[in-house]
């Protein structure tokens, strides 16, 4: 089991940042090797506490962190992905340290001056000196990106879908569950699918980008769902009653008042898309178009006179 970072530093998982690096540059300052000379579990401890420092020091990384639990987060996480955008230099630069670029040097008790150099995958080795154990750590693995097209269906209800994967020198298959709302541009993330990890380190993620198909009825807009319907001209002057497919395959009767213009849209509560997470859902809108005739009989033609003729 991996240990506590809360209980390394020796502070409550509610303290704040201050309270935080104070309790780090204390423990720093007890455990730096310059203090320690050949102390091996004084070595050890630095890097615990620094490892520590590094996580919950960041805001992101202290809540994925305090979101996984220790031992998960440690899976998914590097010593490399850890230390990504720690500013070591700095830490230094607070215990008494100077330094400028990428090197670091300084006066640190005893009047002893050391000179120490960051190294991205291992941040102690300017520190410690030579090949450091941490370039033996386990690396978790490349994070994998595939482009997924479904249907507007899929992407309204949910699917399980299956896709073949190419991975070194064999084809994965790795079966998927579309969640019900999800919409084009969305991604989503399959733990541990991605490339394979060095030195047995974990399995990276897989990213899948999602896309919409066209519909050759139904158009969407984020949870919203459209469709035409033409009328005819003496539809939308008295009014009339229509059947309006929905997404389900089913269809719904609804009024189209009297005097209903062309692009009229009528609102269908509900018949959209589920929202993500419990959200709402969105309405189905029917555009409604009118159609004038281009051509008219020689009847239609009189009727339309009168009706001309009564200031319609």
């Amino acid at each position: 089991m991996a240990e506590d970072y809360y209980k390394i530093l020796g502070v409550a998982k509610n303290a704040d940042a201050e309270d935080i690096k104070k309790a780090y540059r204390k423990l720093a300052l007890k455990h730096h090797p310059d203090r320690n000379p050949g102390n091996k579990e004084a070595e050890e401890h630095f890097k615990k506490i620094s490892e520590a420092y590094a996580v919950l020091s960041d805001a992101e990384k202290r809540k994925q962190y305090d979101n996984f639990g220790s031992d998960t987060f440690r899976q998914h996480y590097s010593q490399e992905d850890i230390f990504r955008d720690f500013d070591f230099e700095q830490i230094l630069r607070d215990l008494g340290f100077g330094g400028m670029g990428g090197r670091m040097a300084g006066d640190f008790g005893g009047g002893r001056r050391r000179t120490f150099t960051q190294d991205a995958q291992d941040p102690f080795g300017g520190i410690f000196g030579g090949a450091r154990q941490f370039r033996q750590m386990p690396q978790k693995g490349q994070d994998l990106q595939y482009n997924l097209a479904i249907t507007l269906e899929e992407s309204v209800f949910g699917a399980e879908k299956k896709v073949a994967l190419q991975k070194e020198n064999r084809v994965e298959e790795i079966n998927i569950k579309i969640p019900a709302g999800i919409n084009s541009g969305k991604r989503l993330r399959l733990a541990g699918k991605g490339g394979a990890g060095s030195k047995a380190g974990m399995e990276g993620d897989l990213y899948l980008n999602i896309s919409i198909l066209p519909h050759p009825i139904f158009t969407r807009d984020g949870n919203d769902i459209s469709v035409e319907k033409t009328i005819s001209f003496t539809q939308a002057v008295l009014g009339t009653t229509i059947d309006v497919p929905t997404l389900d395959g089913n269809s719904k009767r609804i009024k189209v008042p009297a005097g209903t213009q062309n692009n009229t849209k009528i609102r269908m509560k509900g018949y959209g898309v589920p929202g993500l997470k419990g959200a709402g859902k969105g309405d189905q809108y029917v555009k409604i178009t009118v159609n004038i005739p281009k051509k008219l009989t020689e009847k239609q033609s009189q009727l339309v006179k009168k009706l001309a003729e009564e200031g319609l």
